[in-house]
């Protein structure tokens, strides 16, 4: 096997590896009792999607394929991320209140109507909010920590898509 696609299945297996364990991270906390607000949820999309790239690159330069496939599959993995932390950088103002987030999530989340369909609404309609930190990890909200995550997911593809993984 060629170096670049011995090093292509190091750095996407290690891609692989990150990612799943963020997600599974964040998947513990929810059965733990933190549920997700709407950009959390909006920010776990990139690992759906990440991991099984990640995993298909790593497949495909175990079986030898040309590296300018291996290259675009690096360069798809990076930019999801970049796209990412960019995502956890605007929730992460969101919530130290920087600028307003979404109303889905940061306003009452309740339609205009009549008193009856207000009182409806107020009983069946929780709103997880995305303004407000419900978690946080060693003094980082999980918005913080996926700045950082995204960031090191965003670098490692990167880098493997330049050839310089080592």
């Amino acid at each position: 096997m060629q170096r670049y696609q011995l090093t292509a299945a190091n750095s996407s297996l290690a891609i692989f590896v990150l990612a799943f364990a963020t997600i599974a991270g964040a998947l513990i906390f929810e059965r733990l009792g933190y549920p997700p607000c709407d950009l959390c949820l909006e920010q776990r999309t990139a690992y759906y999607v990440g991991v099984p790239l990640a995993a298909v690159v790593y497949l495909l330069a175990r079986a030898g394929l040309p590296g300018a496939l291996l290259r675009l599959g690096f360069w798809i993995l990076a930019l999801i991320f970049v796209a990412n932390m960019i995502l956890a950088i605007y929730h992460s103002g969101v919530e130290a209140q920087l600028w307003k987030g979404p109303t889905a999530c940061t306003g009452s989340g309740l339609a205009p109507g009549d008193a009856g369909d207000l009182l409806k609404q107020l009983e069946t309609t929780k709103v997880v909010r995305c303004d407000a930190v419900n978690l946080r990890v060693f003094g980082l909200s999980l918005a913080n920590w996926n700045i950082f995550i995204s960031g090191a997911l965003a670098a490692l593809g990167a880098r493997a898509a330049l050839g310089r993984a080592r």
